[in-house]
């Protein structure tokens, strides 16, 4: 049976790990108890977060028990990696309900009956911390000279950083030393943002219990440029069907750029490698062959199948059928608003374009479609006569396509 610390590394999650023989052996019998902790900043996981419940997926089917430690208390404080500014905080009510959406999609990967993958949130630990005690026990295995020469608080140095969001690294170290004690947990995951915070916990462990425990970081999802993939016109790429439709999903994934298409097939789908090597050989116009598989397994992975197949449904409509699809992009605008403003200004105003100067590049170009005819005037105005049982077909490109209907 194959060691699914080779899985990881084969299907590209792999970044780097603090021991990685040790962790391989960890790994190579079923029961191996692992966390990975997510931020309830949102009422949505977005699409950088499938990559780590890909992860918990492949684990979980090698027979390894999950852990999802849910940010309630942390999310108070916000985790300042990557970040330039101090997040907005939350009450505990808010935090609450993410978390209970959370666990709704991620369900949709994992077996949460029998204890197979265990939910917890380290607000149950940390809102009850004596403040001395938590000093004495824990803050004193810190150096703050090392914690400030880290990524994670050196960035932040120059703008401003706060005590509260200093402490992160310490409660993060602490939920980790929790999750030893309470359930055996001896491996840390997280993206490779994440480095410094679980490397700190792993060494609060030795320090606390002389106990042997491990981190191993994946790759963040990027495009081939390597910026961090899934932001569209309408913002992140969110697993919640109200916020960012399947068939918008679909089509994101069906429109991603050729160089990106194996190495998203490795990490977001669950095909085999020997199908995923397969579409690699493929060339010119068949790869759209393999862009079609990539967005419905996505789709079908985050959306469950019968999504999937409308999404794929809607797209071979509009793009080899009638134009339109009931599923679309769609925005409701008052008549007497369309009728005034100009295209480019509904164009910007909607965002079919992400701004008004590359709105009227692409009208310049040829680029924007008033029913399957291009715009040539920026300036244009919609008449009466555009509107088909009161709707209106945009289309930006080739392949994405928008709605306007009149209310």
């Amino acid at each position: 049976m194959t060691n699914v610390y080779d899985t990881l590394i084969e299907r590209g999650y792999f970044a780097q790990a603090t021991h990685p023989e040790e962790i391989r052996e960890f790994l190579a019998k079923p029961g191996a108890v692992f966390y990975i902790g997510f931020d309830p900043t949102a009422d949505s996981l977005h699409i950088g977060h499938l990559t780590q419940m890909m992860v918990m997926a492949h684990m979980q089917k090698a027979g390894h028990i999950p852990i999802a430690l849910m940010g309630g208390g942390t999310g108070m404080i916000g985790d300042p990696s990557g970040r330039s500014d101090m997040r907005q905080l939350m009450t505990p009510e808010t935090i609450q309900h993410n978390v209970d959406k959370f666990k709704e999609q991620m369900s949709r990967l994992l077996d949460f009956s029998d204890d197979k993958a265990i939910m917890v949130n380290n607000a149950d630990w940390l809102l009850d911390i004596n403040y001395v005690d938590f000093l004495r026990e824990i803050g004193v295995n810190f150096s703050v000279n090392k914690m400030l020469a880290t990524d994670i608080y050196k960035n932040r140095l120059d703008d401003g950083l706060t005590y509260f969001e200093f402490s992160y690294i310490l409660l993060q170290s602490y939920d980790f030393l929790e999750l030893y004690r309470r359930y055996g947990c001896r491996l840390q995951m997280g993206g490779n943002d994440q480095w410094a915070n679980i490397i700190s916990g792993v060494d609060l462990i030795r320090r606390k219990e002389q106990g042997e425990a491990y981190g191993m970081t994946f790759n963040l999802l990027t495009d081939s440029a390597g910026n961090k993939m899934g932001k569209t016109q309408k913002g992140a790429l969110w697993l919640d069907a109200d916020k960012f439709s399947p068939f918008e999903f679909y089509q994101y994934f069906r429109n991603l750029e050729d160089n990106s298409i194996i190495k998203t097939m490795k990490t977001l789908t669950f095909l085999p490698m020997s199908e995923i090597e397969n579409y690699a050989k493929l060339e010119g116009q068949e790869i759209n062959q393999a862009k079609e598989v990539l967005a419905f397994e996505v789709t079908k992975i985050v959306h469950g199948e019968e999504a999937a197949i409308s999404a794929q449904e809607q797209a071979h409509q509009l793009f080899s059928g009638t134009g339109r699809s009931d599923d679309m992009p769609t925005t409701e605008l008052a008549q007497e608003l369309v009728y005034n403003t100009p295209i480019l200004d509904l164009l910007a105003d909607n965002g079919i374009v992400p701004s008004k100067s590359e709105g009227r590049r692409l009208i310049k170009q040829g680029g924007i479609y008033l029913n399957d005819v291009a715009i040539s005037d920026a300036n244009y105005l919609l008449m009466a006569d555009d509107f088909v049982d009161g709707e209106v077909i945009i289309r930006r490109g080739k392949k994405n396509f928008f709605r306007l209907v009149l209310v």
